[in-house]
């Protein structure tokens, strides 16, 4: 039972929570930049290369199955066929994605920090709007002014 209230402490301080949100966005985030990658940029640089398609480049390392009806050189279609290759084409459009995902959430972090620093110097200037009063104190407030009116 002490583990079980262990991981329950753990689990309701809240950066798990935060943990698995994060995840989840990172995720969706991955197919973004995915799509991003595979949809705009590789078409664009192909474009401009002449045709230049990372994904087709590939070694082949083991026969084609008999029955095999599709392309030769058509990376998908081996790989679903179960023909062993060395898809460093794919592994280029994958370190392309991670280059990209990397400099956003880069510049994602550098936008944050700098966010964080502006608040932080306008708090140490005193330039920075009071925060709000907490719910309950504002609350008792009402209260307060309704009693007084309930006076008069």
């Amino acid at each position: 039972m002490a583990i079980m209230n262990e991981f329950r402490t753990f689990v309701a301080r809240g950066n798990v929570l935060d943990l698995a949100v994060g995840v989840i966005i990172g995720a969706a985030f991955g197919t973004i930049t995915k799509s991003l990658t595979d949809d705009i940029i590789m078409p664009v640089i192909g474009y401009i290369f002449g045709g230049f398609d990372f994904s087709s480049y590939f070694v082949q390392l083991g026969p084609i199955p008999a029955g095999f009806a599709g392309s030769p050189t058509d990376y998908k279609a081996l790989k679903a066929a179960g023909v062993p290759l060395f898809g460093y084409g794919e592994f280029i459009s994958v370190v392309i994605n991670f280059v990209i995902l990397a400099f956003i959430v880069f510049l994602l972090v550098k936008f944050v920090n700098r966010a964080i620093a502006v608040v932080q110097e306008e708090q140490k200037n005193g330039e920075a709007p009071p925060a709000a009063d907490p719910a309950d104190v504002a609350l008792l407030r009402e209260i307060r002014d309704e009693l007084r009116a309930a006076r008069k």
